[in-house]
């Protein structure tokens, strides 16, 4: 149990989580081979939103959801948002986009020509601007921006523009808002990376000030990464600003967050707990890409996954792991975790939903709902949403 020791305590902490879901998990997605459409997905934000609602509904931990601009422009942001609370859910994140676009071959805010890098910048603020329309309060930066051969650019005027724009964007944000700097080892720069690790990231935020923050990707990372640490480092030094949940065998492989190993997921989950991130301003969210899988009941799974994770972190014995440590007692310290760990959680949670007025299965609740089979049947024509690959 935790040092409140109650399940009463517990099924309230987990009563109040708040998991953010991606507009993008909902449509078509794939790799660089291929991109597999699937019946029924969105045609546009508005429908995006609508199945959001739906992984909301079931789980009713799963509140916002996150846009992605340019894939999510409309012309009013305003009525964007004003649907979004009439569906039951809000905006959350606003993810930026200055990857896709022919004139960040070479890099967008890093860009050794000016021209380009006042084009992303600019993007970077209509972002904030939507911010201010949707009610949003976090804008999340990512950045392909790096070089591929060594002497293709130089490598420290890559970080003094990237310095520079980050002031501008920091600049703009209203004092309700913030932004999020998001690290990823490589790809699509395969020598160097801009933003290649949580060190680069915290650095620039760091320097910024308390409007900065870092953002874990858990699937970026090389094979072996202690991602908790890393974790329990910027929690320890309120720099981390929040996850993108996702799940990696490889690289960057975008799966369900606890798919490839949900024991790491308990051991961030962990760290979240016991460094007080659970109760601060850190947000969960997901960020996958389902190619295979049913979207919506793919981002059901997610939530469920985290939920599971959270709650097994959350009966870790806390004082008799502490006990242990001090005592250097080694074997006992690891069986603390590990118990809680092996903990079956699922009717704990099962029992919270019911007492949400909430289906104790989501899974099942969703596919008896009739909504795929609905959306499948009136999302005929137009042009189906997706990232492009």
């Amino acid at each position: 149990m935790t040092e409140s020791g109650t399940t009463v305590d517990i099924k309230a902490l987990l009563r109040a989580q708040h998991i953010e879901t991606p507009s993008w998990a909902y449509g078509n997605s794939g790799t660089r081979f291929k991109v597999f459409a699937q019946q029924g997905v969105p045609r546009d934000p508005y429908e995006k939103i609508a199945d959001a609602a739906q992984v909301h509904l079931f789980t009713g931990v799963a509140p916002t959801v996150a846009l992605h601009i340019p894939w999510d422009r409309v012309d009013d942001y305003a009525d964007l948002a004003r649907h979004a609370r009439e569906a039951g859910v809000g905006i959350g994140a606003i993810n930026s986009n200055v990857f896709q676009d022919d004139d960040y071959m070479l890099g967008s805010v890093t860009h050794p020509d000016a021209r380009v890098r006042r084009k992303a910048i600019g993007h970077l603020l209509e972002c904030v601007d939507i911010m201010d329309e949707t009610g949003s309060d976090t804008l999340k930066l990512w950045f392909s921006d790096g070089i591929n051969y060594p002497g293709q650019d130089d490598i420290r005027a890559r970080q003094d523009r990237l310095a520079e724009a980050l002031d501008e964007v920091y600049a703009r944000l209203g004092p309700s808002q913030r932004f999020l700097l998001e690290y990823k080892l490589f790809e699509p720069a395969f020598y160097a990376t801009d933003v290649p690790d949580w060190g680069t990231a915290y650095a620039h935020c760091l320097r910024l000030g308390p409007k900065a923050q870092v953002v874990v990707d858990t699937g970026h990372h090389a094979p072996g990464t202690n991602i908790e640490f890393i974790v329990a480092f910027l929690l320890r030094e309120g720099k981390l600003g929040g996850f993108d949940f996702n799940s990696r065998f490889y690289a960057d492989d975008d799966l369900m967050v606890g798919a490839a190993d949900p024991f790491q997921l308990f051991r961030i989950m962990y760290e979240v707990v016991r460094g007080g991130g659970y109760s601060a301003d850190v947000a969960f969210m997901l960020d996958q890409c389902h190619n295979i899988e049913p979207k919506i009941p793919g981002q059901i799974r997610s939530v469920m996954n985290v939920q599971e994770a959270t709650a097994k972190a959350l009966l870790v014995d806390r004082a008799a792991l502490a006990a242990a440590q001090s005592a250097g007692d080694v074997l006992g310290a690891n069986a603390v975790l590990m118990d809680a760990y092996n903990t079956d959680v699922r009717p704990l949670l099962a029992e919270l939903r019911e007492e949400m007025s909430l289906h104790p299965d989501p899974m099942g609740a969703y596919a008896a709902s009739g909504y795929g089979a609905k959306i499948v049947a009136e999302r005929v024509g137009g042009a189906q949403a997706g990232w492009g690959a």
